[in-house]
């Protein structure tokens, strides 16, 4: 492996152990979930403002007013995401909602043949099934628990939401080749601002070092510093290899539910994650079932 791309790989490394610890930051804050998101847009503006601008991504003529509204409604759909998924921490633990979450590359295929006219291969249903039969486990893991079984399936739910969300947001990106990644996170961010800004409690602004470092340490290091490794990353290496290293996010979530507040998986729970996450690295790594490659038109 030369440097560049050994450094990518530390960097996609740092990235998604980076992303593993978001859960815990949002429920160490103590904040209800909108302001979470609000503060983390805030800080991680403040954050990618002064990167765009040692980088020389403010100087204008970089957008028109196409790409801007396609970024503003990307925007739209990041925040969405964010609401949704951290929601579902509190209801169906972190480990439980990152592993749904996980089945975002299954949404967007679906979306692609949708809208793209991209084709679906038999492997990609195969595996597709796979991640299905992943879901069902993890919904019948909690079955016949009363209000507390209704709690967890809705956060199964949000979390399908909010993988919806990020699908839709990268369908939308996927139109904006040329444009400087750091600045639509930037805009996407600001967007947040302004979009939950009327929604913000501030008449009861967070209290106490935990809360402030927490979402201080939400927009600076898991918005701002994740972007600038994770666009380096992507820069520098293959998509294989991206596609491969990516899965340390979960898993560093699961981790991180298990050793931080002591959330432990059912059996029937870990044959549903392994499952979503085995088909999810299929369908991004080009793994095959069996048998021939056939196209579904």
């Amino acid at each position: 492996m030369d440097k560049t791309m050994q450094r990518g790989s530390l960097e996609m490394v740092a990235a998604m152990l980076i992303s593993g610890t978001i859960g815990w930051l949002v429920l160490l804050s103590g904040q209800a979930v909108l302001d979470v998101v609000f503060w983390r847009c805030v800080f991680g503006a403040a954050t990618l403002l002064v990167i765009c601008g040692l980088m020389g991504f403010l100087r204008p003529g970089l957008l028109n007013r196409h790409t801007f509204g396609l970024i503003v409604l990307s925007a739209v759909a990041i925040v969405a995401n964010w609401v949704l998924l951290f929601a579902s921490y509190s209801r169906a633990s972190i480990a439980i909602g990152t592993a749904v979450y996980n089945v975002q590359p299954f949404i967007l295929l679906g979306l692609a043949a949708l809208f793209l006219g991209e084709k679906i291969t038999l492997q990609k249903l195969a595996w597709l099934a796979v991640s299905f039969v992943g879901m069902l486990a993890i919904v019948s893991a909690h079955q016949g628990q009363g209000e507390s079984g209704n709690q967890y399936l809705l956060g199964i739910a949000l979390a399908l939401s909010a993988a919806l969300m990020y699908a839709v947001a990268v369908l939308i990106i996927k139109r904006l080749r040329g444009v400087p990644p750091h600045l639509i996170a930037l805009i996407q961010v600001s967007t947040g601002v302004l979009l939950l800004a009327p929604m913000a409690n501030f008449s009861e602004l967070p209290a106490g070092t935990q809360a402030w470092s927490s979402l201080l340490t939400l927009g600076v290091v898991h918005t701002g510093l994740m972007y600038v490794l994770l666009y380096g990353a992507i820069q520098k290496l293959p998509t294989a290899l991206i596609g491969a290293l990516s899965f340390i996010y979960p898993i560093a979530a699961i981790f991180v539910d298990w050793f931080a507040f002591g959330h432990r998986l059912g059996l029937l729970q870990w044959v549903g994650v392994v499952a979503i996450l085995v088909a999810a690295a299929g369908i991004q790594l080009g793994w095959r079932v069996g048998g021939r490659r056939v196209v579904v038109q």
